[in-house]
C-alpha cells in the first residue's frame, strides 16, 4: 500500500521523520515474494518410473537473506564475443536491480570484454545512465573476443575491491568465468561470480533458450520473406538465404517452421549432397518444375564438410581469438554451385538471388519476448549474488530459472536432434528430402524390393 500525502501547512521536522516511519512500516508490511532456500529446478521432467531422480539446481529468485549490505556493494559488468540482440536490456536490468531492489549504488562497467579488466578505465553506471539502451543494439560496453589473462583480470578485481562481477557471454566467456571463479576461490576472495548466459545460436545447453533467439528468428523471417518475394517475380527464380548457426542449426530450423515459405533447410547436424539420386540440385530441379520458384535456407555451418574438399591445407582449421573455427562462407559456395550447375549441365536458366543477413540480424535491439526474458535474467542473476551465490550461470530450465554450475553449461553444445520431432515437423512442413549419403542410397535401393511399411509424420 502506497500513501501520497501533499503537505498545505508547515509542519515540524518531528512530525515529518514520524510519518515516514510509519510510511516505512506499512512499506515493510506489504507482502513479499521470497524462494525457500531448498527449492531447487529439475533438469528433466519427463523421466521413466524407475529412474533415478536427476539433475536439480537451486531456484532462482530474491532470498529472505542477503549476504552482501547495499553500501559494501561494488559491482561490475562486462559483456564479450560478437553482438546479440538483448545486450543493453540485460546491462540495464542489472543495474536497475541492484539499484531499486537492493540499494546498490556502486556499479561499474567494463569497456571492451575481458581485456577491458586491465586495459582500459572502468565506466560508472546508474538508472539514468542505462534508462533508454534497452531501445539500441549492440552494448554500450563494448565487446571483443579473446583477451581473457586471469591473473590480470583478477588482479584488477581485487585491487579495485569489486565483490560481484556479472559476465555475459557464451560458452566460451562462461568457460573464461569459470576460470575467474577459480582463480578468486584460490585467492580466498568474498566475490560473487555471476554468469548470464548469450549465444544468438541457442546452442548453451541446459537451459530451454537463450536471449536473443527469439528476436534472431523473428527478423530472419523478414530475409526469408523478401527472398520469396524474390523467387516469386522471375522465372525459375531461387532465393538462398544464410542464417546463422555454426554448429546448432536452430535459428534456420524455427525461421523455417515460422515462415512456411521456405523448400528447403540446411543445417549443420544434417550432411547433404549435392549430386546424384537424393541430392540437393535433383530437388532443386524438381521444384523448379513443379512450382516455378524456390527458397533455400542454409545455416552458416551446414556443408562445411564440403567445403573442405576443395581447401587448401594452410587455410583449414583456422580459429578466431575465441578459439572458434573459422568456417567459410557456404553461401556463396552454395550459390555459385547451384548455378554452375543448372547453366552448365543442365542448360536450365535459374535466377537466383542470395542473402546474407547475419549481421543486420545480430545488431537490432530485441523484440518484447527477449526484452521480458533478459529482465529475468538480469534480475536473477541480481538475486543470486545478492544472496551470496557464486559459480553459476542463470538460466530458464524447464520454465524455471535456476543456478547453474559452470561446468554444466561448458560441458558441451545444444544441437537439432535431427531423430527428434521438431526436426521430423520441418521436413513435414517443406517436403524436402533427408539428403541420405551415397552409401546410404545403396542400402536404401536394396530396401525397396522388401515390402513398404507404412510411414508417419510426427
Amino acid at each position: 500500500m502506497f500513501l501520497t500525502c501533499r503537505i498545505m501547512f508547515p509542519i515540524s521536522l518531528h512530525i515529518l521523520t514520524l510519518c515516514k516511519k510509519i510510511l516505512h512500516i506499512l512499506l515493510l508490511s506489504t507482502p513479499q515474494y521470497f524462494v525457500d532456500v531448498h527449492d531447487t529446478v529439475a533438469e528433466k521432467v519427463i523421466v521413466h518410473k524407475d529412474s533415478p531422480r536427476g539433475t536439480h539446481f537451486r531456484r532462482a529468485g530474491p532470498h529472505q537473506k542477503v549476504y552482501f549490505k547495499s553500501e559494501e556493494v561494488n559491482a561490475c559488468i562486462v559483456t564479450c564475443g560478437g553482438l546479440c540482440p538483448g545486450l543493453n536490456t540485460v546491462i540495464r536490468e542489472i543495474v536497475c536491480g541492484l539499484h531499486h531492489m537492493y540499494g546498490v549504488k556502486k556499479v561499474m562497467g567494463i569497456d571492451g570484454g575481458y581485456k577491458g579488466f586491465y586495459s582500459k578505465n572502468l565506466v560508472h553506471l546508474t538508472p539514468k545512465v542505462v534508462n533508454d539502451i534497452h531501445k539500441r543494439g549492440g552494448t554500450i560496453l563494448g565487446t571483443s573476443r579473446g583477451g581473457h589473462n586471469t591473473k590480470n583480470i583478477v588482479d584488477c578485481i581485487q585491487d579495485r575491491g569489486i565483490n560481484q562481477v556479472y559476465i555475459i557471454g557464451g560458452d566460451g566467456t562462461q568457460r573464461g568465468a569459470s576460470v575467474i571463479f577459480e582463480d578468486i576461490k584460490r585467492r580466498g576472495l568474498q566475490v560473487a561470480v555471476a554468469g548470464i548466459p548469450k549465444t544468438i545460436d541457442n546452442d548453451i545447453p541446459v537451459i530451454d533458450k537463450s536471449f536473443g533467439f527469439d528476436t534472431a528468428v523473428e527478423e530472419a523471417q523478414r530475409a526469408i520473406s523478401a527472398a520469396h518475394v524474390e523467387a516469386t517475380s522471375t522465372e525459375n527464380g531461387i532465393g538462398l538465404v544464410k542464417l546463422m548457426g555454426c554448429y546448432s542449426g536452430f535459428i534456420a530450423m524455427y525461421a523455417t517452421l515460422a515462415s512456411r515459405d521456405v523448400d528447403c533447410c540446411l543445417i549443420p547436424e544434417s550432411s547433404f549432397y549435392l549430386e546424384g539420386r537424393g541430392g540437393l540440385f535433383e530437388y532443386i530441379e524438381k521444384t523448379l518444375k513443379e512450382h516455378e520458384h524456390m527458397v533455400i535456407v542454409v545455416a552458416e555451418g551446414a556443408g562445411q564438410e564440403l567445403l573442405s574438399e576443395n581447401l587448401l591445407l594452410s587455410s583449414a582449421n583456422q580459429k578466431d581469438a575465441s578459439g572458434n573455427k573459422v568456417l567459410e562462407d557456404v553461401g556463396l559456395w552454395l550459390s555459385q554451385k547451384i548455378k554452375d550447375h543448372f547453366s552448365k549441365q543442365k542448360k536450365m536458366p535459374i535466377n537466383l538471388k542470395y542473402i546474407d543477413p547475419t549481421y543486420m540480424i545480430r545488431a537490432i535491439p530485441s523484440n518484447a519476448s527477449d526484452n521480458v526474458y533478459c529482465t529475468l535474467l538480469a534480475q536473477s542473476a541480481v538475486h543470486g549474488a545478492m544472496a551470496g551465490y557464486t559459480g553459476f550461470t542463470v538460466g530458464s530450465v524447464n520454465g524455471r530459472h535456476a543456478y547453474i554450475p559452470y561446468n554444466r553449461i561448458t560441458e558441451g553444445q545444444n544441437h537439432v536432434v535431427i531423430t527428434d520431432r521438431m526436426w521430423a515437423r520441418l521436413l513435414c512442413s517443406t517436403n524436402q528430402p533427408s539428403f541420405l549419403r551415397t552409401r546410404d542410397v545403396i542400402e536404401l535401393k536394396q530396401e525397396e524390393e522388401l515390402p513398404k511399411a507404412a510411414t508417419f509424420c510426427l
